[in-house]
């Protein structure tokens, strides 16, 4: 089987996206799976382009050992939609917007999140920027616990390969 690519969508990928690429790349480094799972995140819009990941985000990823200060945004493009299996996203903005831009023949792979942590009963990962600790917190745990169900899926998908 080919390497498995998975892109995080949020809007400006400086919060939500990259922490959930953290926390995958996390969970994927440790199960020795590096060179089976590629693992990416960009925005829908290009308001950050090139920056790192927002303090407060960094901040609460490191509190779980995840150090995500080398990621830098940018944004969706076309290319995307061919080269990632697995395109998931935070929110219904993210999801019209890639679905507006997205060839028809790659549709099928974008996805929500929440979709893999259904004990949140939403698919509506909030948008942490401009909040408190506590909610980058909160998003923390819901990027981690779809992560976690990301990976039981994709891990799923190797062993059938």
């Amino acid at each position: 089987m080919n390497k498995i690519n998975v892109l995080f969508c949020c809007m400006g990928n400086i919060c939500r996206s990259p922490m959930a690429e953290g926390a995958l790349r996390d969970r994927v480094r440790k199960a020795g799976l590096t060179d089976e799972i590629f693992i990416d995140s960009a925005g829908t819009h290009a308001h950050y382009v090139a920056l790192p990941p927002d303090p407060l985000a960094q901040r609460v990823m490191l509190e779980r050992g995840i150090d995500i200060s080398d990621l830098r945004s940018r944004r969706v493009s076309l290319s995307d939609f061919q080269r990632f299996d697995h395109i998931l996203v935070m929110d219904d903005t993210n999801y019209d917007a890639l679905r507006f831009i997205c060839p028809r023949s790659h549709v099928h792979k974008i996805r929500y999140l929440l979709d893999y942590a259904p004990q949140f009963k939403t698919r509506q990962v909030p948008d942490p920027i401009g909040g408190e600790e506590v909610v980058f917190r909160r998003v923390r745990e819901m990027v981690e616990r779809g992560a976690e169900g990301v990976f039981a899926y994709l891990e799923a998908l190797l062993r059938r390969s």
